[in-house]
């Protein structure tokens, strides 16, 4: 059986000023957990296959239900939780309820997503 080796230093050395550097830019604990929120809401194929029908186009519940082959139930309810996390948006017109993805950054974060794991 072929072992991975994990690379890590063979000696125990600090470069302070590069710790004190990365310390003083680093993200706050807000921001780390909202961010991983957000990973952890694309960490389901049900809703990245939503995301990534709604950055064809903006779609109605019925019909992102027939695209991805689920429950419109099913469907409302990954919605729900994608609308939590800021990443999908809708409009109501009428009786039908239309989603799109959010804005461009969460646009450019599923096209970028999708291009690393596509290359």
């Amino acid at each position: 059986m072929v072992r991975e080796s994990i690379e890590f230093c063979e000696c125990d050395c600090i470069h302070e000023d590069t710790v004190r550097k990365v310390r003083s830019e680093m993200i706050t604990e807000e921001v780390s957990h909202a961010l991983a929120e957000v990973f952890r809401a694309l960490g389901d194929p049900t809703r990245v296959k939503l995301l990534y029908a709604l950055s064809r186009r903006e779609l109605c519940v019925c019909d992102l239900a027939a695209v991805i082959g689920a429950s419109e139930s099913a469907v409302s309810h990954q919605l729900r939780l994608l609308r939590t996390q800021k990443l999908v948006r809708f409009r109501r017109e009428g009786k039908v309820v239309y989603y799109s993805l959010a804005d461009k950054h969460v646009e450019k974060l599923f096209q970028q997503g999708l291009e690393h794991v596509t290359e």
